[in-house]
């Protein structure tokens, strides 16, 4: 154990050895343009062909979704469709495989929250939602993926993709977050070397992927890399040492930080951005 300790020392990181990784270098993307593609909602045109409703699913682009119509694949009204000039309308029951699809456009949003903002869409006790910092800019009803708690910083995306959702959220895929904590005092080098070690909540053992001294000469500032997903995760951590935090920040979350997005602002994910994260390529 002494060696292992001498040997994190000498990196600056308390961190478990074999599974030590550097935070990922931010990704610069430019905010994706708002396409043109009709959305069937009131002042739509009432029918639209067939590929760019599978396109506006989010399934594919237009071009595969004519190789699905070519391949017998779809089916509108409980009829398979092979004709790629096709036209539906919004009441179609349009289906992929069995599967029903919604002409709704995905949206994508990077949003960094501020403080005093709930992470719902709909709260009766709360002052504040995330979703109001959208006003009327974003025409489609989407959804916080996963929580950040009300004083809490930084790094939130928001869409109406499910599936993503839940691979997002779901424990098995252990998206990568990284926190700035600040806290009510110096944190020890122990206290650092329990945090990298693992600490039990709830039953089970959370370890932190890497913890640091995010300014070396002030040591109530941390920084921690986290896949839990448990509620309140971070402050739980540092309050069963005794610490007590007083401001919390996620810098990154999936392949995604804050940078140029001002705190309480937000912006459309570029097309580059999405495909990294519909892929897991971060």
């Amino acid at each position: 154990m002494e060696n292992r300790r001498q040997a994190r020392k000498k990196t600056g990181y308390f961190t478990r050895p074999s599974e030590h990784r550097s935070p990922q270098k931010d990704r610069k993307g430019s905010s994706a343009r708002r396409d043109d593609t009709v959305r069937l909602s009131k002042g739509s045109p009432a029918e639209i062909r067939l590929n760019r409703y599978i396109a506006n699913s989010g399934v594919c682009s237009r071009r595969e979704a004519d190789d699905l119509i070519g391949k017998g694949l779809i089916s509108v009204n409980g009829k398979i469709i092979t004709s790629l000039g096709t036209k539906v309308s919004r009441g179609d029951d349009v289906r992929l495989k069995g599967k029903r699809l919604s002409a709704e456009r995905k949206v994508y949003i990077l949003m960094n929250k501020p403080k005093g903002y709930v992470t719902t869409v709909k709260d009766p006790h709360a002052d504040h939602t995330v979703i109001e910092l959208l006003g009327n800019e974003c025409p489609e009803r989407v959804y916080p993926v996963g929580r950040l708690d009300k004083e809490t910083t930084g790094v939130l995306l928001l869409t109406n993709d499910g599936e993503l959702t839940g691979k997002l959220t779901h424990p098995k895929y252990e998206r990568k977050k990284i926190y700035h904590v600040s806290l009510d005092k110096a944190v020890s080098k122990e206290d650092m070397y329990k945090l990298a070690e693992g600490i039990e909540l709830d039953g089970e053992v959370v370890v932190s992927d890497s913890v640091a001294y995010s300014d070396p000469p002030d040591k109530s500032k941390i920084g921690l890399e986290l896949h839990s997903g448990q509620n309140r995760v971070v402050r739980r951590l540092f309050e069963s040492l005794g610490y007590k935090v007083k401001n919390l920040d996620r810098v990154y979350f999936a392949g995604l930080t804050k940078k140029n997005v001002p705190r309480g602002r937000w912006r459309y994910l570029s097309e580059k951005e999405i495909s990294m994260l519909k892929r897991g390529l971060f």
